[in-house]
């Protein structure tokens, strides 16, 4: 493993709280299991003290976030910080996800069915690498860290070494190659295929974007390793040793599938005499079907579909052991972030449990072995026990991480920039509706961004669709908008090609937009986790980073959640005025370069956002958007005819943005 240290690169340097709370933290992270919690508002600056935690611990690091935009957001702030060190990015790479199901009152079946984004997948094979071969990595990962992702020493052992004057035939070779899951594509060569060039052959690591390697092969020996890139034919890079991991994580070596098939039948006879004795044999015939299938496929293909079901019988887990997770490719002295603690804690203790219960209903009614419940995320004893050194990053802390820390929690109120919290105004819900879209075109003259939070997806639809219908460059964003997608919104929003962005409780926590200059809180005298005090000081905090921060919540009555909120905010904001006062300290607006959105970091193209407005047909493609959309939902493709409604809305507002 390659020591390289960590090299935080920016021209600022830590003001306001930052320092003293850098310094806290690093004399208390002295300890090895230690346990600390951060307190930090919003625009004060939290990512630039953690960044320089890392820099100071110069351990390997993983940031955990609770949805995909915080994780993409942190991911690419990182990015900047830390330009010369290995930065990852680890969320779940299904764009479209349905687990494997049982209904027993309908008797329904829903097999699995998933969309694999392949750029995201890519980016998940590159963790694991980087983990396994360097210690300069920090992993912004998303609540997929907890579930199984395979035996670590297994996926390092599959690997192949391949050293410049090695032994290496070309045939023996290609086999490993294909073992390893890497398929022979003469034609569509990408990402976790070979070809064979003559006396050289060439791979493209699954983990690698743009560059394949080629493997120079002469009198049974390694004679070159180039690294080419796959564009140009530049040779980029001539290593004398390089790994080659498997394309997936749960390929496993051939010695161990026997074992393992043994194991499958052992259970599988088990199981089916149980389900026989209690009268089950619908059941019985159901489960010895499908394990006898997966066993075929095993022993002709090394492979079969649902693999991860049987992970513990692979492993030799005992009943009840925890799986394999990415927390186990992190060395022992990892540092752990949590960002906004007091959601994402709640979210990773909660996984196992709705996952146990869809099992036990498939593992109950015959389509999975008992085993199969091995195959799940850590439950909360087992996460905690598996970190090294935490610390918990939240504005609004909750009971739980005050009462994990070891001492009292450090506080982050001033920020460097002197921005108060916002001024928070409470008019009635009545009109609520008409005076967003009044507050709204306000703004829009002054060239200043709104957030709008609405309390259901339905409603958000419905405001952005009104707010369009004016003239407003709106667009909203909710659980339905795919990873990806949700970048490029944000990017969108800052750099003005739209001016609203509507959205239910995605707009909380970590978004951080500094042209943001108004909130606007939809019926906000709705309690509920929505509308709690932590949820609506969260939300106040998505305009603290405009000096012309205002927050307006609309309701008919003042509940204990708002004068909470409100409460707080002044206390925050009085703090921060004080240390104005004393320091001569002048607010001002957060300046914050725009940086690409996700996927055009992904893609890595220069001119992905360099759009040639004037040369766009913005009526042809509208219509044959609306075309499409409508073809689709006459053929009940309705999943095909909202994603192709999105476009069409999206087009619009680049439209109006173009017009103006």
């Amino acid at each position: 493993m390659v020591a390289n240290n960590f090299n935080l690169a920016s021209p600022f340097l830590p003001a306001g709280d930052q320092p003293a709370a850098i310094e806290t933290l690093v004399s208390r992270f002295a300890a090895k299991n230690a346990r600390q919690t951060l307190l930090g508002v919003t625009g004060s600056g939290k990512t630039f003290t953690v960044a320089n935690l890392i820099q100071n611990l110069q351990v390997p690091t993983l940031v955990l976030a609770h949805n995909k935009t915080l994780a993409s957001q942190l991911y690419q702030e990182l990015r900047e910080l830390f330009p010369d060190n290995a930065v990852e990015y680890f969320v779940s790479y299904y764009d479209y996800y349905q687990p494997e199901a049982y209904i027993p009152s309908s008797d329904t079946y829903i097999e699995k069915d998933a969309r694999i984004n392949e750029r995201i997948e890519r980016l998940r094979n590159s963790t694991t690498a980087s983990l396994l071969t360097r210690r300069d990595v920090i992993v912004v990962a998303s609540v997929s860290c907890i579930y199984g992702l395979g035996d670590p020493e297994t996926y390092q052992n599959l690997a192949l070494r391949l050293v410049v004057g090695g032994d290496c035939l070309r045939q023996q070779l290609l086999r490993e190659l294909v073992r390893t899951q890497h398929s022979r594509n003469e034609v569509g060569f990408g990402a976790g295929t070979f070809r064979v060039r003559g006396n050289a052959v060439e791979v493209w690591p699954i983990h690698e974007e743009s560059r394949f390697l080629r493997i120079e092969l002469e009198d049974g020996k390694i004679s070159e390793l180039m690294y080419v890139d796959s564009l140009t034919g530049e040779i980029l890079e001539t290593p004398h040793n390089v790994a080659v991991y498997p394309v997936g994580h749960y390929v496993q070596p051939e010695e161990k599938i026997p074992q393992a098939l043994v194991s499958m039948r052992a259970e599988c006879s088990a199981r089916v005499a149980e389900l026989n004795r209690l009268g089950k044999n619908l059941e019985a015939s159901r489960l010895e079907r499908r394990v006898l299938s997966d066993i075929e496929d095993l022993e002709e293909l090394g492979y079969c579909v649902g693999i991860e079901n049987y992970s513990s019988l692979f492993e030799q887990r005992a009943d009840g052991q925890p799986p394999f997770t990415l927390l186990n490719y992190f060395p022992s002295d990892f540092l752990t972030i949590i960002d906004e603690s007091h959601v994402t804690l709640p979210q990773v203790y909660s996984m196992v449990r709705g996952d146990a219960a869809r099992k036990e209903s498939l593992i109950e009614h015959g389509f999975r072995l008992p085993s199969a419940l091995n195959n799940r995320p850590l439950a909360e004893p087992e996460f905690e026990g598996m970190m090294s050194r935490v610390l918990y990053v939240s504005a609004t802390p909750s009971h739980r991480e005050r009462a994990l820390v070891s001492d009292d929690y450090v506080e982050q109120i001033v920020r460097p920039t002197g921005l108060l919290e916002p001024i928070i105004e409470v008019r009635s819900a009545k009109h609520q509706v008409e005076e967003c879209l009044a507050e709204v075109l306000k703004c829009v003259k002054l060239q200043q961004r709104v957030l709008v939070t609405t309390l259901t997806k339905r409603s958000s639809e419905d405001l952005t669709e009104f707010l369009q219908e004016n003239r407003v460059k709106a667009s909203y964003m909710h659980a339905d908008i795919d990873t990806m997608q949700r970048s490029e919104l944000l990017r969108d929003l800052r750099l003005g090609v739209i001016d609203v962005l509507v959205g239910i409780n995605l707009l909380r926590e970590g978004l951080d937009i500094p042209e943001v200059s108004l909130v606007l809180i939809l019926d906000a005298d709705r309690e509920g986790f929505l509308r709690s005090t932590t949820s609506l000081v969260q939300t106040c905090g998505r305009a603290a980073r405009n000096v012309d921060g205002r927050v307006i919540m609309f309701g008919d009555k003042m509940t204990e959640s708002m004068q909470e909120a409100i409460n707080e905010s002044q206390r925050r904001r009085d703090i921060q005025h004080a240390f104005n006062v004393a320091n001569g300290i002048t607010p001002r607006t957060i300046s914050k370069p725009v940086i690409d959105s996700l996927s055009g970091i992904l893609l890595r193209e220069s001119d992905e956002h360099q759009v040639d407005y004037q040369a766009i047909d913005w009526q042809q493609q509208g219509d044959e958007l609306r075309e499409q959309m409508q073809s689709a939902a006459a053929d009940l493709k309705f999943e095909l005819a909202i994603e192709l409604r999105d476009k069409l809305q999206r087009l619009e507002t680049q439209r109006l943005s173009h017009d103006e």
